[in-house]
């Protein structure tokens, strides 16, 4: 498959090259697509690429620069700060006293002293990227950006059949190759982990991020929470005389309010379900009434895409592919409509349920803590979701460790899937392999989850901090997507719950008074008195959207079979094309069948978009 990516036709994106003559190769290709370049002290181009030139704030300070790229309210006098505290203590660590108080998401990037520090989040919605760059001139140097495809493209990296094969597997991909790049020699740094290059251009991975204690009691847990959520929402919507916002479930509403504090006009759109018992209309409508300032508009079920609308003809230009591809129309409607009211900046609840729902997996470590506790909610979380007592008694006694657990998973690929009946106490549920894999996909997949063996170690703590950390890797990654996907209508998504200040405020509160079978949320619910309605702050109910799937499946079976044919995946030898085709003709339940088709579909149009990228405009 021949890709035609245009740099140029991407909205956003950056390279950060180190002080050295040899990645000047590099530099010279990325320039001849750029909008936007800083250079290193040294007069050698330094942050090159396109974005808006709002979203980038640079310090300077002798021969030190410090850039902070994204959603934020840093002003120049911050990032001079930053800068002189590098430059006078002579450590690039030094940015940490200033960067871990700052509100927002960013990419933070400095150059001192021929060394460079490149750093995204704790989880991925910002992400770094590196491969190493060659020329016969100037040797081999490490390069970076914050999207893979740019960086395969700078560097001319070859798509890795095996990787996308690991993308078949349903429910994701396993972490620590969760969210790896599809291309060879193409690698991601992990979350709370920063890139640095020295003056030869080598990289290192440096942590800069831990996940603090569960230690801090829920009264004081939710006024941190108001403080930093509040901030996280106050630093996009400063300045700005019109905002849109999600108004849904029970955390976009927390984030429209707090919006709606500001001086902006708040512009809330609802989506209506198809599902009679979907009840965000109704509570949105008592939210607006409350408020009393906010323009609301109720899109009808109606006129809302079903699940797999347009999988045919998608042409996003994303740099992995994504599972929210089957939903992309209908989550993306919205968007459309925020951006043709005028809008340049959305907010969105997206990441609240991973940090305020949390994961019983957390009972794993309280039952040792604190026991009387522990076994009270393992029952209450077996009443609530029908889990049989011996499986919760056996996962609960499983201390087997995650790399073991990882093991099974590649050993069991091909094995049936899950019981819907299953505790989520253990690391993960473990995903499998498709019906139509091919058995050439399934050895690639198997290959590569072995090879990671000997380095695998859990993404947190134990089995809760671990799966809280993975599910938020894995939805800020649709997160981000959506950021792809909404790039080219000239407005930012935002989700203030995936910013580093509000994880480290929610993770920090003790687990019993974030997570409980008891109470819905009760972190947000304590966290928004005096900014959400009283109405509807203590709502416990949420949307769900089975009946978009279910219908959607019916009625837009023939745009998957369209995507049968001519199957990418088939000509790479990852699918059985004719088992495939079988299954989209099948009846299918969206609780238990239909969701094994979403990694294939997110695989299949993400190689068809590749091909479909516009020609380089002149430069």
């Amino acid at each position: 498959m021949e890709e035609t990516l245009s740099l140029s036709a991407l909205p956003s994106w950056f390279v950060v090259l180190p002080d050295t003559d040899a990645a000047t190769t590099v530099a010279v290709k990325a320039l001849s697509h750029a909008s936007h370049s800083l250079r290193h002290a040294s007069g050698r181009p330094w942050l090159v690429g396109r974005w808006a030139a709002h979203t980038a704030v640079v310090g300077v300070h002798g021969d030190t620069r410090v850039a902070v790229v994204g959603e934020h309210a840093v002003t120049l006098r911050e990032a001079q700060r930053a800068a002189a505290a590098v430059a006078t203590t002579g450590s690039l660590t030094a940015l940490d006293r200033h960067s871990t108080t700052w509100a927002g998401s960013f990419h933070l990037i400095a150059s001192s002293g021929g060394r460079v520090r490149v750093q995204g989040g704790v989880v991925d919605l910002r992400r770094v990227f590196y491969a190493d760059a060659t020329s016969p001139a100037s040797g081999r140097v490490t390069v970076a950006s914050d999207r893979a495809d740019v960086l395969a493209e700078l560097v001319g990296a070859a798509l890795d059949e095996r990787r996308l094969a690991l993308e078949l597997l349903t429910l994701g991909v396993p972490h620590p190759l969760s969210g790896s790049p599809q291309w060879r020699g193409v690698h991601a740094q992990p979350g709370g982990h920063y890139l640095s290059l020295d003056a030869d251009g080598r990289a290192r991975s440096i942590r800069w991020w831990s996940p603090p204690d569960p230690e801090v009691p829920l009264a004081a847990g939710a006024a941190r929470l108001r403080e930093v959520l509040t901030a996280a929402v106050d630093a996009r919507t400063r300045g700005r005389d019109l905002v849109t916002a999600d108004l849904g479930g029970l955390d976009s509403t927390a984030v429209c309010c707090a919006a709606a504090r500001g001086d902006a006009q708040v512009v809330a759109y609802t989506a209506a379900l198809h599902d009679e018992l979907g009840d965000d209309a109704h509570w949105a409508r008592q939210t607006v009434r409350a408020l009393g300032s906010v323009e609301h508009h109720v899109v009808p079920a109606e006129d809302t895409a079903l699940t797999f609308d347009g999988v045919d003809t998608l042409q996003d230009v994303l740099d992995t592919p994504s599972m929210l591809t089957v939903d992309r129309n209908r989550r993306m409607h919205l968007v459309a409509l925020a951006a043709a009211r005028g809008s340049s900046l959305h907010l969105t609840g997206l990441g609240g349920d991973e940090l305020l729902a949390g994961t019983p997996a957390r009972l794993h470590a309280l039952i040792s803590a604190r026991p009387f506790v522990a076994l009270r909610d393992v029952r209450g979380y077996a009443a609530k979701y029908q889990w049989p007592r011996r499986k919760v008694l056996c996962q609960l006694a499983d201390r087997r460790s995650y790399r073991t657990w990882l093991a099974r998973v590649a050993r069991d690929l091909t094995e049936p899937a899950a019981a819907p009946d299953e505790p989520l106490l253990d690391w993960s549920v473990p995903p499998r392999m498709p019906p139509w894999a091919t058995a050439e996909a399934v050895a690639a997949a198997r290959e590569l989850l072995r090879t990671c063996l000997p380095d695998a170690e859990p993404r947190g703590r134990g089995h809760g901090e671990h799966r809280e950390l993975a599910a938020m890797d894995g939805i800020s990654q649709w997160t981000r997507h959506i950021g792809q996907m909404a790039a080219p209508l000239g407005i930012t998504v935002a989700a203030p719950y995936y910013d580093d200040r509000v994880i480290e405020a929610c993770l920090a509160v003790r687990t019993p008074d974030r997570i409980s079978p008891w109470r819905y949320k009760p972190l947000i619910v304590e966290a928004t008195r005096g900014i959400v309605p009283e109405a509807v702050r203590t709502r416990d109910t949420k949307a769900n959207a089975t009946f978009e799937e279910e219908t959607g499946l019916r009625r837009h079976r023939s745009r998957l079979l369209a995507l049968c044919e001519e199957s990418r995946l088939g000509r790479l030898g990852l699918v059985d094309v004719d088992a495939l085709r079988e299954w989209c003709r099948r009846s299918l339940s969206a609780e238990t069948e239909s969701y094994l088709l979403h990694p294939t579909v997110a695989c299949e149009v993400w190689l068809r978009s590749r091909e479909m990228t516009p020609a380089p405009p002149g430069h």
